[in-house]
């Protein structure tokens, strides 16, 4: 992923945003009355606002500093979505076999990170490519293992490949590949003062 800096928006500034993931559906309309529904985008792509989370004077100033360091939409960087950033629910902690990343076929070692969405009987299952370094919890049937990561992309790599049909599992923390979806920041700040929030834009990044 080009343009990228490895740093997390302030967290305790993403706290009170707002937003979560977005998809994209065609609806067509038949002479019938009948839909047919179809989709461009395999994945879906949060967008944020970060304007509710600024309650002081100092927070606009760390704002502006994070701001201006990215050079507005140029660079991307990680975000903690505080409702989705752990391979399990948020009151959990995770653990080695919260997510299936595949099977082993005996000559494999490259697993990519995933987090699966289950209801219903359908899923989708979402990449995961910023895990927080130091919180992978991976295991082979079960078993505690110990492979590579690599936190910039998500990828694992193991030592040796998984035996053959031996399911691949982990538990992790991750953050979500974003940039600001604006190059101007447009602050009242008499209005901030009486409590009026801007609007801060962020979109996530597909690599």
């Amino acid at each position: 992923m080009t343009a990228f800096h490895e740093i997390r928006f302030p967290t305790d500034l993403s706290f009170g945003s707002v937003g979560g993931p977005e998809r994209r559906t065609r609806v067509v309309t038949l002479a019938s009355g009948r839909e047919e529904r179809q989709t461009p985008w395999r994945h879906s792509r949060r967008r944020y606002d970060a304007g509710l989370g600024l309650r002081r004077l100092d927070d606009l100033h760390e704002l502006v500093a994070f701001f201006e360091a990215r050079r507005g939409r140029l660079h991307g960087f990680r975000w903690k979505d505080w409702l989705d950033f752990k391979s399990c629910p948020p009151s959990q902690n995770p653990s080695p076999t919260d997510q299936l990343l595949g099977f082993g076929d005996g000559s494999r070692r490259e697993f990519q990170l995933q987090k699966a969405y289950l209801s219903g009987g359908a899923s989708y299952e979402r990449p995961i490519f910023k895990p927080v370094e130091d919180s992978l919890l991976a295991a082979v049937e079960g078993a505690p293992a110990s492979p590579s990561l690599d936190p910039t992309t998500g990828l694992l790599t193991f030592p040796s490949p998984p035996p053959a049909g031996a399911r691949v599992t982990a538990g992790f923390l991750f953050d979500t590949p974003v940039r600001f979806d604006t190059d101007r920041l447009e602050i009242d700040l008499a209005g901030f003062e009486a409590g009026a929030a801007p609007s801060i834009p962020i979109i996530e990044i597909r690599p």
